[in-house]
């Protein structure tokens, strides 16, 4: 009998958002494939990517990654120009381009990446659509979340 290979234990995730849900309010989930360049690929398993000030820009019914910064291996080769900041194209449907087209467009909200991750061998994005929040509605959420922390330490020390 064979035995069966262990998974490895390490997350899948390569970079986060954390600011994401701070500065927008989230709504709708999409996940896309990437159109990546190999020295990408060697930097993305190296970690060093930074997906924190991008977002989704749709032009002539194309989405691309725009502010994500993949920062060169020391050991790229020379004959390729390694530009950290390029915008990547996204890999969409046409009825998930259509639905983001909508809402961006008629709706007024914006598209910003919160996580990147490994999915067996492919690199894949997830985004949201999301409206901008005001100083006054983060100062209410902030005020939500420690309330609930409040409670529970309530809670806690009543039983």
């Amino acid at each position: 009998m064979t035995k069966k290979k262990s998974k490895k234990s390490n997350s899948n995730t390569i970079a986060l958002n954390k600011k994401a849900r701070h500065n927008y309010t989230l709504s709708d989930k999409f996940e896309a494939g990437m159109s990546l360049q190999g020295w990408e690929i060697k930097s993305i398993r190296s970690g060093k990517v930074n997906i924190s000030d991008c977002y989704v820009h749709l032009k002539d019914r194309e989405a691309y990654l725009v502010g994500a910064e993949i920062q060169p291996l020391t050991a790229a080769s020379s004959h390729v120009v390694c530009e950290p900041t390029r915008p990547r194209k996204l890999l969409l449907n046409r009825r998930e381009l259509d639905k983001l087209v909508g809402a961006v467009e008629r709706n007024g909200y914006s598209l910003i990446a919160t996580a990147m991750y490994w999915k067996q061998c492919w690199v894949k994005l997830e985004f949201h659509l999301g409206k901008g929040k005001k100083d006054h509605d983060k100062r209410a959420d902030i005020k939500d979340r420690e309330w609930k922390v409040e409670q529970g330490r309530m809670m806690k020390h009543k039983q």
